[in-house]
Order: C-alpha cells, then structure tokens, then sequence
C-alpha cells in the first residue's frame, strides 16, 4: 500500500453502534470512532424488532460526520450480529427485522423437528442448534403467517440490508449467511431440503457473496447527504465474530482463537467443515470465514458473570472497575471447586451472586465467603471451561495448536489471561481489543494478517505457577 487512505467501518453490536474512520498507512492503522449510537430495540404488542430506519439514518448521520472532515474516502463496510433478517417488498420497503431475543422462538425446535430431525438438521449446516436461528425464525413467522415474510421479494441479513438501504444492491454475504442454519458449509450453498422444511425457497436471498466483494456505490442520494460522493460499500466479514476472526494477528496456522467479552467463542480454522457427531454432542458450529474458510468454534458464557456481578453489587453501593477485580482475584486462594458457566441457570438471573451461591449449595460446596472469591470462583471457573474448550479442539484440529489468540475486550483483563495461558498450558497472545472494526478494515483494504501484527501492540503470556 502506497501512501495513506481511509475506510469507514460500520460495526453494530446488539447493544450499540458505532461509524469507525480508520486511517491506513504501510505502517500503522489508526482508527477514530465518529459516531456512536444505542442499536433501538423496539416492542411492538409483545413483539421485538429491531429499528432499521433508526440503524440507517444513525449510520448516515456518521458518514455525513466523516464527510464533513473532507477527506478522500476509498469504501464503507458493514458487520453486525447474525441470523436476524429483513423482508423486502416489491416495492422496496424494507421491513421491521424480528430481534432474536423475541421469545417467539421458544418451542421452535421441536415443532420443526418434526419435519427435519435435529441430527438431520445439523448434517446438513454444521451449525449449533439455538432457538434463535433463523432456520427456526422463519419457521415461526410462516406459521404466525407474517405478512412481511409472505410478501417478501427478498430476504436480506441485517449487514446486507443496510448496505442494501445505502447502494440499492441486494446479496448474500457468505459469513452472514452461515450463522443462520439455511446454508450447507460443503458447497455454500442455499440446501434446498432446510429451504422446504421451513417454506422459503432460494430466489428469495440475493446472490451469494464473499468478503471482499463490492456491492455497490452509495445512491446518488445518500451520496448528496453524507458529502462522501458515489463511493462504493464493501461486502466485509458482515457476521462481527467473522471481521474479528479475520483481524488474528497470527504468523501461521497453528492457532486457535478465542474471541472473549461478555460471551466468548473459542475456535479454529479450517478448510473444510467438521460434521460428525462427536462435534453435534459437542455443540460445535461452523461458520463462514475469510477466504471461504470454516471457522469451527464453540459458544462459551464469557464475562457475563462477572459483569452480572458487578452490576449487582453496584446496586448495593460496591463499585468495582477491572484492575480492582483483578487485583481481588490475584489475592485470593484457587478455588476448590468449579462453576459451569454455560449452566442454564446462569443465563438471565436478577441476582448474580445469589445464583452463584445456590449453585454451590446444591452441590454441596462452600459458598463463596465475599466478593473477592466470587471473582475469583468465576475466573477460575472460565480459565477451565477455555482449556476443556481447547482440548476438545486440540483433538479434532487437522494441525498442531501452539498458541491461542486472544482478541476483543477481554483480551485486556491480563489476570484471566495469564489464568487461561496456566489453565491451557500454551503460549497466550492478547490482542487485538478492536477486533471486529479491525477486520472490518482490513478486508476492505486488502491487508494481511501479517500486516495486522505489524501495526498493532499485543501481549503475550506464558504458562505459570500462580
């Protein structure tokens, strides 16, 4: 790369949103954060959407920021979470997309299992089985006899009908589209029997793209009210945890990866999809990745119990920030015994601790004394659940995995870094934080991920005795 050019990264989590300038030069990558903006989630006669046309004009109200600036702008990319969706009428009307966390899906399964076998089910797409795919979303809205899915002309990801909304242009961006349980990982392709057993049929999606691929110029339009001209959106990594992926800052094969926050994904990738039953006991996933790889992963609770935590005991006036918790965990004895943080009963409590606590006394463990071995109990407790995580991974990697990537927030916290590096002895490196907005970039650059770990600072720890 010759000189210094810019991109804009749009990167919406479930939460919130953010437009990313990112300046690009052969020896740094410099990222600014230009708007930052709540990711609506509305309810509608006890129904959840998520706002579209809210998403869409934050997102333009950053590109006119970015335009403001009046710099040279080479493209825009896109990534978001997966499996929701929205339908688009023959008109062009975008729909309301159903948010995932809209419990109509509960039961799902089992109805549809009816007409598909699970094992069947993940024969054919690799992926994990959740309520909220949408397999099961669609599956549903047929039987609510949906007008939007009814009338649909097309059916497009979240990633895709935003850029649909910026450039007119409808597709199918490969990463998107393998989290949703509608794809066989062996052809990348639509697989027409899931099609049938929840009723869409193949020319409802747009063609089937890959990252990296141009989409199409913003409309004349949004190119008047953003001041960035007719500049072309780029088809990046549009599921998040794919643009992370993407950014591993790794000089070879030999790694896996973990992608630690609020919840942690650990994995590997690989050429191929690994469908057997060893990995639908286990609950593995394949999803799409870069380059048309597979990234073979599993979903692990992260720091969701730590943070549930947190906010408990803000509420009782204790108010922790995270080199404290640390320093709390470093102080205090390993724990005798270990929680599963994947156990159901962690998923949505009013009270953290006091679910921790049950925990322990039906097993018949001590309950933690106080806060300081609560967080150590759950430390402990990740730093396990990674390395059977990477056991399990160890086994089945068609390699030899010497080193685990750390990336996202929790590749900050140093304690559970050096807990997972002594829990899985391997060589840990952490890094980078942003991951996502950073392979957001990079795809639309063409970077490599040697250029990556030349122009980004991580950290690196080694198996120890602590």
């Amino acid at each position: 790369m010759k000189g210094t050019k810019n991109y804009i990264a749009v990167d919406l989590g479930a939460t919130s949103g953010r437009v990313i300038l990112s300046t690009v030069s052969e020896s740094s990558i410099d990222m600014e954060t230009i708007h930052r903006f709540p990711t609506p989630l509305i309810q509608v006669e006890g129904k959840y959407y998520w706002n579209i046309y809210s998403l869409y004009d934050d997102i333009v109200k950053g590109l006119a920021m970015v335009g403001a600036k009046g710099l040279k702008v080479e493209s825009i990319g896109i990534d978001t979470w997966g499996v929701d969706f929205v339908c688009v009428a023959e008109d062009g009307t975008v729909s309301l997309p159903r948010s995932y966390r809209d419990p109509y899906t509960e039961g799902a399964q089992e109805q549809f299992f009816k007409k598909m076998p699970a094992r069947e089910l993940y024969e054919r797409t690799g992926i994990q089985l959740m309520n909220f795919n949408s397999v099961f979303q669609m599956f549903m809205q047929r039987k609510e006899k949906c007008s939007a899915l009814e009338y649909a002309k097309k059916v497009l990801f979240i990633p895709d009908a935003l850029s649909y909304m910026l450039t007119g242009e409808a597709v199918c961006e490969y990463t998107i589209l393998s989290t949703s349980a509608l794809m066989n990982p062996r052809d990348k392709k639509l697989d027409k029997q899931v099609l049938k057993a929840c009723k869409m049929k193949e020319n409802m999606f747009g063609k089937i793209v890959y990252p990296g691929h141009k989409v199409g110029k913003l409309t004349k339009n949004v190119a008047a009210r953003t001041g960035l001209g007719r500049i072309p959106v780029v088809a990046v990594a549009g599921h998040d945890t794919a643009s992370a992926v993407a950014s591993v800052p790794a000089m070879d094969e030999h790694f896996a990866y973990l992608s630690s926050g609020t919840w942690s994904l650990m994995g590997i990738e690989t050429p191929d999809p690994v469908i057997d039953e060893r990995m639908f006991n286990l609950n593995f996933t394949n999803e799409g990745g870069v380059n048309g790889s597979t990234r073979l992963l599993k979903n692990i609770t992260g720091m969701w119990l730590m943070e549930q935590c947190l906010a408990k005991w803000k509420e009782e006036g204790k108010e922790y920030g995270y080199d404290e918790i640390c320093n709390k965990a470093k102080a205090c004895k390993p724990s005798e015994h270990l929680l599963d943080p994947d156990d159901p009963c962690f998923a949505a409590p009013s009270n953290m601790p006091a679910t921790i606590a049950r925990y322990c006394e039906e097993r018949g463990w001590a309950v933690p004394a106080n806060d300081e071995t609560f967080i150590r109990l759950i430390f402990d407790s990740l730093a396990a659940k990674y390395a059977a995580t990477l056991r399990s991974l160890k086994e089945i990697a068609p390699f030899e995995i010497n080193t685990l990537h750390i990336i996202g927030g929790g590749s900050k916290n140093e304690m559970l870094n050096q807990m997972t590096a002594n829990a899985c002895g391997i060589r840990v490196v952490a890094g980078p934080s942003e991951g996502t907005a950073l392979g957001n970039v990079m795809i639309q650059a063409g970077l490599s991920r040697k250029q990556i770990a030349a122009s980004i600072e991580t950290k690196t720890y080694i198996p120890e005795n602590i």
